[in-house]
């Protein structure tokens, strides 16, 4: 049976629901129910609860619920208060941020004022969020890890709705809320400074989102792999090494003449993910700050080529002169 157990074959054992160790506010802080998802178990564990909460989960999940309340109801007025308009145009709605003759301050509700304050109650849902990765880490006497990890990307949120609107002097820099206006941004905001290709952070930005997704894509397909030979249960393999850790060893030393430990690949996989956002924010950060044209910036220094004129319909004078003289 174990041979041909998969992603789509698992097999779910379902008991009584695991409530797991005994922490100094566990009573308090806990949800008191806990049951099973057959739909769930096909991607994770079957069982869902307890939750832990706390009051920051508490605060967070009010803050985010007023927020999306303000986005959504926003972007229902923009339709009319027609839910039928509103499924359909969905996409395209936005709650955008102020105009620039606004600056810094706080200008009237609907010219950007509901903008201001969702964003400030999803600066603290997000926050608080933050704060409980760290205290249910200390809870259970874990690292850090997974506290950074969303920390970094808590970072490019902040460049982008934060940092980089108070260092340009105004609201009208931060993102809109909603789905295509956000990508219309990113496209305006490649445009408007010289072609953010050029920009060496958001290389690096890609290099290591890309990297991630391999390094993920390896290791998940590695121990989906050696599942029949017990490999998804990892500690178990590092303490004791058996045949799924060595068959998944010398096939990556077959492959590429070495391999990451049980240990060394999620060490690799958590530098690239978290240095994504992180190099993606230092370079939006300098955007419009320091650089205003990133192409000019990458031919000043090498990285893009220089246009003399000396090929294409310049070499002619004009374009009309050069289709003259292709036909």
């Amino acid at each position: 049976m174990a041979e041909y157990q998969n992603i789509f074959t698992q097999v779910q054992v379902q008991g009584k629901p695991e409530w797991g160790m005994a922490t100094e506010n566990a009573e308090q802080e806990r949800t008191r129910k806990a049951g099973f998802s057959t739909l769930i178990g096909w991607i994770g564990n079957a069982q869902l609860g307890p939750v832990w909460l706390g009051w920051t989960g508490m605060v967070s999940i009010a803050a985010g619920i007023l927020a999306l309340n303000i986005i959504g109801l926003n972007m229902l007025a923009q339709v009319g208060w027609s839910i039928p308009e509103f499924i359909r145009q969905l996409f395209w709605l936005a709650l955008e941020p102020p105009s620039p003759e606004y600056g810094l301050r706080m200008p009237p509700l609907n010219e950007g004022g509901w903008y201001i304050i969702a964003s400030f109650f999803l600066l603290i849902s997000v926050m608080s969020w933050w704060a409980r990765t760290y205290l249910l880490a200390m809870e259970h006497k874990m690292g850090k890890h997974v506290f950074w990890a969303f920390g970094s990307a808590i970072w490019l949120f902040l460049v982008l709705g934060l940092f980089r609107p108070i260092l340009m002097g105004s609201w009208s820099e931060a993102v809109p809320y909603g789905i295509f206006p956000h990508l219309d941004w990113t496209t305006a905001f490649s445009i408007r400074y010289g072609n953010l290709y050029y920009n060496p952070f958001h290389a690096l930005s890609i290099v290591f989102l890309y990297g991630s997704v391999l390094l993920f894509a390896m290791h998940g397909a590695t121990i989906l792999a050696v599942t029949r030979y017990g490999g998804d249960r990892e500690l178990e393999q590092i303490i004791d090494r058996g045949t799924a850790t060595e068959r998944a060893a010398l096939f990556w030393r077959w492959t590429m003449g070495f391999n990451a430990t049980m240990e060394g690949i999620h060490r690799w996989a958590w530098w690239f993910a978290v240095l994504t956002p992180i190099t993606g924010g230092i370079g939006i950060l300098l955007t419009g700050t320091v650089v205003d044209n990133w192409f000019i910036w990458a031919q000043e220094h090498h990285f893009a080529p220089m246009y003399d004129g000396s090929y294409g319909y310049e070499a002619y004078g004009s374009y009309e002169t050069f289709i003259g003289q292709e036909n």
